[in-house]
């Protein structure tokens, strides 16, 4: 019989393990901008910096900051009705009891696939929406269990994690595009050498497969963030096989693509279960359904 797992030592681990992915993307960053640094004048390159940072930062705290209406508009999702989604508010108040947060605002979207997200750039504005086939297929340990999932999302700050995350990656994507487009127009012959011939091929190959790298580990964080996520709601609902039921269930369904339009990308990526069902590995937004089924299994 496989050795049990303790969900608080699932917690732990994988909060450290978003900590260190989390450090490489700002290593990146810091290597990214010395080598350019070494290559343009400092006044130069610190005006680089300060295009990237305005950009970046307002693109991404504007979506922060909406990020509950942009993700319930994109789906169409409407209100949830206390009498006709009684089970759904019954487990949402369950649920927020258990993790000592507020209540999230209930949402209901048209889509007969089994999937929920969470919303909201904080407890107090967070948001929960299910689909209507979750709340058509699943029983009241299984929708425990996917409201405790995304009540752990809001618990854990996911929102708020992620939202730092792709600051860092559009400052990196930002300054490695402006440094090539700006090859074309500057002429750094002047401070000649063959130090700053190595700083120039360093600055390119960096500026080409830095973002796509650090992208790679915000998709690692995403994944871990699930894992985290599964076992802050364990602890939740102290029965982990309601949410490994549900997860099995997600497992069999079968969705034409035209259902599964309901979902645009980047809700997907907030979604219990990856909507598309397309990526796996490296380039996954999620883990491995089976390999949650068996963690979930062993707690």
């Amino acid at each position: 019989m496989p050795e049990r797992i303790s969900f608080e030592d699932q917690i732990t681990k994988n909060k450290l393990k978003s900590a260190l992915l989390m450090a490489i993307i700002i290593i990146f960053f810091i290597v990214v901008g010395y080598v350019i640094s070494q290559i343009f004048d400092p006044s130069y390159f610190f005006i680089i910096m300060i295009i990237s940072t305005i950009f970046s930062l307002s693109y991404t705290l504007i979506s922060y900051y909406n990020s509950d209406k942009i993700a319930l508009a994109s789906v169409r999702a409407k209100p949830a009705s206390q009498t006709q989604h009684r089970l759904f508010y019954h487990a949402a108040e369950s649920m927020a009891l258990a993790s000592g947060l507020p209540m999230p605002r209930l949402y209901v979207m048209d889509s007969p696939e089994i999937n929920a997200f969470a919303s909201g750039r904080d407890p107090k504005h967070a948001v929960i929406c299910m689909t209507t086939g979750s709340l058509e297929k699943l029983n009241k340990q299984e929708l425990e269990g996917v409201i405790a999932h995304e009540m752990s999302h809001i618990a854990n700050f996911d929102i708020r994690f992620m939202t730092l995350t792709a600051i860092l990656i559009g400052l990196i994507s930002i300054i490695a595009e402006l440094f090539l487009r700006s090859l074309w127009f500057s002429n750094n012959n002047e401070r000649g050498g063959r130090a700053q011939a190595v700083f120039l091929i360093l600055g390119i190959i960096l500026s080409i497969l830095a973002p796509i790298a650090v992208r790679l580990v915000a998709l690692a964080i995403s994944r871990k963030r699930e894992y985290l996520a599964d076992a802050t709601g364990a602890k939740f609902t102290r029965y982990p096989q309601g949410l490994a039921n549900a997860l099995k269930k997600i497992k069999h369904e079968h969705i034409s693509r035209r259902e599964m339009h309901a979902f645009n990308h980047a809700v997907g990526a907030l979604c219990i279960s990856d909507p598309f069902k397309k990526l796996s590995g490296l380039f996954a937004t999620h883990p491995s359904v089976d390999e949650r089924i068996r963690r979930l299994e062993r707690m």
